[in-house]
């Protein structure tokens, strides 16, 4: 997927991943129950932050990473009739390891 979005400074567009409607044991699980994605694919990251010398600081995730965010951090937006969040990279736990 193209993204015509371009976060600033140490944010990245996570596009969440849906969890599986079944439980393991086979109980569907209607959408009142369901708690939010907490995981999600990277589709762009920004440049990373500044330090108060004015060092570029790197960003440590990459596009197309997986990661794992904060469950109430970040902000959900709408494009193209997708949803998807905006994070700052210390909203970001963890990244999956290939």
């Amino acid at each position: 997927m193209a993204i015509k979005l371009q976060p600033l400074a140490d944010r990245l567009v996570v596009k969440p991943i849906e969890r599986e409607d079944v439980t393991k044991g086979g109980i569907v699980l209607p959408d009142t129950v369901k708690e939010k994605p907490q995981e999600g694919k990277v589709l762009a990251v920004g440049p990373g932050r500044r330090s108060e010398e004015g060092k570029a600081i790197p960003m440590d995730i990459k596009v197309g990473d997986i990661v794992l965010y904060a469950k109430y951090g970040g902000t959900e937006i709408k494009i193209d009739d997708e949803e998807l969040m905006i994070l700052r990279e210390s909203d970001v736990l963890a990244k999956k390891v290939k």
